[in-house]
């Protein structure tokens, strides 16, 4: 190993997990690493606010994997909101545990019941998994929580979103209380420090940047276009960005149509949202990873569940309908470091909505000019379109009905 450009040395990491790092070409940690990893070493509860893309994982997963390998009987569990996340968690926790025999089981929606079974009764040394699963395990009794010396909750302010509170408190109800607990959160609101003061002992609070603040790395622009345009600046800036794009939808019926348009423009397409099978989310994910599809799109599932480096550009087709949405969106480009462009649709009547998002940031986010060669929006109607003679008027006129109205109306 080279010690004069591993980072993490300093940090109070094992000699043998420094090894593996360096092998897998982590050799500089992120803030959040550089802050949390000795904290958490030291077993001491954190509360971390940090934005999507800053090495999250690592900054509680290598602490957790040099306790299990310290005391194998001490057993760790990371609760996520969404699946992809958990996969990808599970994904980076292996390449560092494998090495050390370390074992996770994966317990989400979408995947067999009887594999998670089995996983569990392999007993495994970190458990990942999201809270309506977790929970299902535990009501099945297939799942017993008691050795559980380490709790993670990732993305907390994103569960709280989606309505997990009540599963969260029935699963720390099955934990031990001496426990460490660390939570990681982009944001921080009430609920958020409610969960520290009632669950958690002295925690230590680092912000790596202001809640809400995008990646550095980012450039953003802005197109005000008609909506009836939005489909033909979408295959002009995929004309002109050659590398991998995502693409933001507000809804599962919009990102499935426009990845049928996108795909029958002659682009290799894929589609993620919550009609998609676990196996078709992941053919998704791994085949934009690999380049097998240049563009993948998505509705907010994706703005927290991707962790694909060289994403070119993101484009926000819809914007989200939290402003706080749109941070985490952008930041699935420019990942640890790395340079990237974000790029928004707003309609004319949206300008209320971009005004929120750029409080949100601090800052006014650069309009760009349509492109002259955009076709022009199709006229839109001026009136209702008028009936067409007096017979069909009194056809759909209910007081011209033979009789008048009918005893005891329409």
């Amino acid at each position: 190993m080279n010690n004069s450009t591993n980072g993490f040395i300093k940090l109070g990491i094992a000699p043998a997990i420094l090894e593996v790092l360096y092998k897998n070409k982590f050799e500089q940690p992120t803030p959040i690493q550089e802050q949390a990893i000795p904290i958490a070493l030291e077993g001491k509860d954190l509360v971390g606010i940090a934005q999507t893309g800053t090495g999250k994982t690592l900054a509680f997963g290598i602490p957790m994997i040099q306790r299990a390998l310290q005391n194998r009987s001490a057993k760790g569990l990371i609760v996520l909101p969404t699946r992809e996340l958990a996969l990808q968690v599970q994904e980076s926790l292996n390449i560092v545990g494998k090495p050390f025999g370390l074992k996770t089981a994966l317990l989400i929606g979408g995947s067999s019941v009887w594999r998670q079974v089995g996983e569990i009764r392999r007993n495994p040394n970190i458990i990942i998994g999201t809270p309506g699963r977790i929970n299902d395990h535990l009501d099945q009794k297939n799942l017993n929580l008691s050795g559980i010396r380490t709790l993670v909750l990732d993305e907390a302010d994103r569960m709280l979103d989606m309505g997990f509170a009540p599963q969260l408190k029935r699963i720390l109800q099955h934990i031990p209380t001496e426990r460490q607990t660390l939570l990681f959160s982009a944001t921080m609101p009430p609920e958020i420090m409610q969960i520290a003061r009632t669950f958690m002992q002295l925690p230590v609070q680092i912000e790596i940047v202001p809640p809400g603040t995008a990646a550095t790395n980012v450039t953003q622009e802005v197109f005000i276009v008609p909506r009836e345009q939005k489909g033909a600046l979408l295959h002009s800036l995929l004309h002109d960005y050659r590398g991998s794009v995502l693409v933001f939808m507000r809804t599962k019926f919009g990102a499935k149509r426009a990845a049928r348009d996108i795909r029958n423009a002659g682009h290799a397409a894929a589609e993620l949202h919550s009609n998609r099978s676990l196996s078709q989310r992941r053919d998704a994910l791994e085949g934009f990873k690999n380049g097998r599809y240049r563009v993948l799109v998505a509705t907010d599932i994706a703005a927290r569940g991707i962790d694909v480096t060289g994403i070119e550009v993101v484009i926000n087709y819809d914007l989200p309908s939290q402003a706080e949405d749109y941070v985490h969106r952008i930041g699935r480009t420019a990942r640890a470091g790395a340079a990237g462009h974000a790029i928004s649709f707003a309609t004319p009547d949206q300008r209320g909505d971009l005004r929120t998002i750029e409080k949100l940031l601090r800052k006014s986010l650069p309009l760009t000019k349509l492109p002259e060669s955009l076709p022009a929006p199709p006229p839109s109607p001026t009136s209702p379109r008028p009936f067409h003679s007096e017979r069909s008027r009194r056809r759909f006129n209910p007081r011209h009905r033979r009789g008048g109205f009918r005893r005891g109306g329409y």
